[in-house]
């Protein structure tokens, strides 16, 4: 069964006028595909209004499609009853962990989730404790989050979601407001979430970086999911994604220039490392 599984999703935004009368229309998604394995880890790539944030919502029904269908571990998201339990299975973090953030003691925060599903009180302690662990929080469990750096925040926001023992975690720009070293905090707590406890990521980003990372590439424009792939197949795609705007990382950019010139150079170079072993292989 897979974790996500979407088919022909289409969802529009409405401009009304001062008299209450739609004067615009933007379809946000359109007829979008998509299909996520449990354990995966999926970066969504596109500029802004590309429709990955709308996307992201729909995959915890914070949105619900306006044509089309989505199912989330085999539970449809257009039907009323099933929207609790999906939020329970599909947790998600915002780009701003303030915004998440609503306790003021870091253990308090992350019991709130597991509380309000009317967890009993031994199984919640657990749950924070183990969710502490998790993020290598444990160590500021007594602290304010007021007192904590951005990149520590989110790995709160991050344990609270665990808490609540999502089978999936949506990772909505979570490192876009971090400096370079929280937003490493924060990857490697999402690498080792998705490796060591199997936990499917899906996680939006605009970082390329980040995006190399992952099992897998879906690059979303104007509303279309238009590539998908490893990240090797996506980012040698190197016109395709500067004709939609977007970058790809410096070392790749670069191969692709070397190709261009007549060097006969791998067409998968994602890290440094993979450009020197490249260069080394060069005759």
């Amino acid at each position: 069964m897979k974790m996500v599984k979407g088919e022909n999703l289409i969802y529009e935004y409405y401009l009304h006028n001062e008299a209450g009368e739609i004067e615009h229309t933007y379809r946000a998604l359109d007829n979008v595909d998509i299909a996520i394995n449990p354990g995966e880890f999926v970066v969504i790539l596109g500029r802004n209004g590309s429709g990955k944030s709308t996307l992201a919502r729909h995959l915890n029904a914070l949105l619900l499609p306006q044509k089309g269908s989505l199912w989330i571990k085999g539970k449809d998201t257009s039907v009323k009853e099933n929207i609790w339990l999906i939020r329970q299975q599909a947790g998600m973090v915002f780009q701003n962990p303030d915004n998440q953030i609503i306790a003021t003691i870091v253990e308090e925060d992350i019991a709130f989730g597991p509380e309000n599903l009317g967890t009993s009180p031994d199984i919640i302690r657990k749950r924070v404790d183990e969710a502490l662990e998790a993020v290598e929080m444990k160590e500021y469990a007594k602290r304010s989050p007021n007192m904590l750096s951005g990149g520590q925040k989110q790995r709160v926001a991050i344990a609270g979601v665990l808490a609540m023992r999502p089978e999936c975690i949506v990772l909505d720009e979570p490192t876009a407001m971090l400096d370079p070293s929280g937003r490493i905090e924060v990857m490697d707590t999402i690498k080792r979430l998705n490796k060591e406890e199997n936990i499917t990521i899906i996680h939006i980003t605009h970082f390329m970086e980040e995006a190399v990372q992952a099992d897998r590439v879906i690059v979303m424009d104007e509303g279309r999911v238009v590539l998908t792939g490893t990240p090797s197949e996506v980012f040698s795609n190197v016109i395709k994604m500067k004709e939609i705007g977007l970058d790809v990382p410096q070392v790749t950019e670069l191969a692709f220039m070397l190709r261009e010139k007549g060097i006969n150079i791998d067409n998968n170079i994602l890290t440094i490392e993979d450009m020197v072993h490249a260069i080394c292989r060069l005759k």
